[in-house]
C-alpha cells in the first residue's frame, strides 16, 4: 500500500477513548524486535495504537522494525524506511561504504563518527528524521520518538513532540567502563558513548518525556537533569495473547531459560553462569539456555570453559514468536541476572506464560516481577550464590513453582499488557496536543508529500502485509 492510499483511508469518527483518532509518527533510530528492547517497544505500542483507532506511521531506521499486519487495520498501520548507510550490519560491522553510496552531509558525518571510534547513529537518525518531518509538515497530530533524543528532534519538527527515555544510557556506560580492566579498553567505552552528552543537552529542553517505571523516572531526573514534572511514567508489558500458559508444552526437567545479550555487563550473564556451576554440584540435571548470540571471548565465554559448562549450556537466535514462547513454557524455571533494567520485558513474559521466575532487584526488575516469595523469588544483582539458592529451591520444589507462576501471571495481567501502554500513551499524547495548541487538521486531507529534494532521503511509507 502506498503512502497516498494510506492517507486516504478514512479512520473511525472516534478512537476508542471517544476522541478525535490522531496521526502518529512514531520514530525508532533502531527497529530489530529481536535484539534488544527498542524494537519490542516499537511492535507492540504501534499495534495497540492501531487498535485503538487512530494510523500510526513508524519511521525507522535500520534493523527496520517488523510490524504486525497491517491488513488487521485497515491500513492504520505503515511503515517508512529512513535508511542510515547501515554501518554495524552483519557479517560486516563496521565497514567503509563505497562512495556511489554517500548521498549528503549527513552520511559523511555517520562515516566520519564511525571511524573516530563513536556511535553515530541517534545524531544522524534524528538530522534525517528532522528533514522528512518537516519537508511533511501537517501530516501528524504528535511526532513520539523513541529515544532518539537527537539534535536534530530540538525546535520545530512540525508537531508536538513526545520522547520515550527506557532508561539513561548512561547507566549502561558506567556499568561498562566498570567492568573495563585496561585504559585502552576504558577509552573506547568512553568513546563510544561519547553521544550520551548530546543525549542529556537534549532531554533537558524536551517538554513530555514517557518512561517505562518509577526507577527509570528517578535516574532520568538524576542522570539527565530532567525536570521532574515533566516525565510520566507509562508501563508497557508483554503480548498476553502470545505469552500464555500451555499445558501440552512438555517442561524439560532442569531446564532455566534467560534472554540476554552475552557480554553486556548490565545483563548480569557472567553471574548466571557462575550460578549453574554452584547448583549443578547438587542437581547436576540443571542446563541453561539463553535466549541470545554466543560469545566466542569475554567473560563469559571463560566462564563456561572454566567451569567446564560446555554441555550445559546452550545459545539460540533468530527463533520465532512462537519458538520463543514454547522454549519459555519448556523451562522450569525462568530468570532474569541483570545488575540494571529499566523495566524487563523478559520478566514480564515469562511471568505472562505461567513460568516461575527468579530475578534480581536490580534497577526497576522488583517493580514488574513483584515481592520475593509472592509473584518470584528476588535476589540482589551481582550475586551468583543467591541466584544458586535461589534457582535450587525452585527447581527442587513444584508446588512453589505452581503457585509463583500462576501469581506471577495474575500480576502481568493486572498491570503489565500494551493495551494499558497505549492507552496511557495515547492520554500523554493529547496532554502534549493541548499544551502547544496544535492546530487539528481536516480529517481526510491530504498530508503534503515531499519536495523532489527529499526523495533520496526516505522511501515511501509502506504497509507492513
Amino acid at each position: 500500500m502506498t503512502a497516498e492510499a494510506s492517507r486516504t483511508r478514512s479512520l473511525p469518527d472516534l478512537a476508542a477513548d471517544g476522541e478525535r483518532p490522531l496521526d502518529i509518527a512514531l520514530l525508532t533510530y533502531k527497529g530489530n524486535p529481536f535484539c534488544g528492547g527498542q524494537g519490542v517497544y516499537v511492535r507492540h505500542l504501534s499495534r495497540e495504537l492501531a487498535r485503538l483507532g487512530h494510523r500510526v506511521e513508524v519511521i525507522g531506521s535500520q534493523p527496520y522494525p517488523v510490524l504486525d499486519d497491517a491488513d488487521d487495520f485497515a491500513g492504520r498501520l505503515t511503515l517508512t524506511e529512513l535508511p542510515s548507510l547501515d554501518l554495524y550490519r552483519q557479517p560486516d560491522p563496521f565497514r567503509t561504504p563505497k562512495r556511489e553510496e554517500y548521498r549528503d552531509w549527513i552520511d559523511y558525518l555517520e562515516v566520519g563518527t564511525m571511524w573516530t571510534g563513536g556511535f553515530p547513529e541517534p545524531l544522524t537518525f534524528s538530522l534525517r528524521a528532522r528533514r522528512l518531518l518537516r519537508a511533511r509538515r501537517g501530516a501528524f497530530d504528535v511526532v513520539h520518538d523513541n529515544q532518539t533524543l537527537g539534535y536534530g528532534l530540538l525546535g520545530d519538527v512540525g508537531a508536538p513532540l513526545v520522547t520515550t527515555i527506557h532508561h539513561p544510557i548512561t547507566v549502561d556506560r558506567q556499568l561498562e567502563l566498570d567492568a573495563a580492566d585496561t585504559w585502552q579498553r576504558r577509552y573506547s567505552v568512553r568513546r563510544w558513548y561519547a553521544f550520551t552528552r548530546m543525549q542529556k543537552r537534549v532531554a533537558r529542553r524536551l517538554p513530555s518525556v514517557l518512561t517505562v517505571s518509577g526507577t527509570s523516572r528517578q535516574e532520568i531526573v538524576d542522570h539527565l537533569g530532567v525536570r521532574p514534572d515533566r516525565i510520566h511514567v507509562v508501563h508497557i508489558g508483554a503480548d498476553t495473547d502470545l505469552f500464555r500458559p500451555d499445558p501440552s508444552v512438555p517442561v524439560v526437567p532442569g531446564r532455566i531459560v534467560t534472554t540476554s545479550s552475552a557480554d553486556v555487563p548490565l545483563k548480569g550473564l557472567v553471574f548466571l553462569v557462575e550460578a549453574l556451576a554452584k547448583l549443578r554440584t547438587e542437581q547436576p540435571d540443571a542446563h541453561l539456555v539463553v535466549v541470545g548470540k554466543r560469545p566466542t571471548e569475554g567473560p563469559v565465554a571463560q566462564a563456561i570453559e572454566r567451569y567446564g559448562l560446555e554441555g550445559a549450556v546452550d545459545f539460540v537466535k533468530g527463533i520465532t514468536d512462537a519458538e520463543l514462547v514454547d522454549l519459555v513454557r519448556s523451562a522450569e524455571v525462568a530468570c532474569v541476572p541483570s545488575l540494571y533494567e529499566g523495566f524487563s520485558l523478559p520478566a514480564a513474559e515469562a511471568m505472562a506464560t505461567g513460568t516461575p521466575l527468579v530475578a534480581t532487584t536490580g534497577g526497576a526488575i522488583p517493580e514488574v516481577a513483584g515481592r520475593d516469595g509472592e509473584t518470584c523469588l528476588a535476589v540482589p544483582p551481582g550475586d551468583a550464590g543467591a541466584l544458586a539458592a535461589a534457582l535450587g529451591r525452585l527447581l527442587g520444589d513444584a508446588d512453589l513453582r505452581a503457585r509463583l507462576g500462576a501469581a506471577g501471571r495474575e500480576r502481568v495481567l493486572r498491570h503489565f499488557t500494551w493495551a494499558r501502554a497505549a492507552e496511557g500513551t495515547v492520554a500523554r499524547y493529547r496532554e502534549a496536543i493541548a499544551r502547544t495548541g496544535h492546530p487539528r487538521r481536516t480529517r481526510g486531507a491530504a498530508a503534503p508529500e515531499a519536495t523532489p529534494s527529499d526523495t533520496g532521503v526516505y522511501s515511501e511509507s509502506r504497509a507492513t502485509c
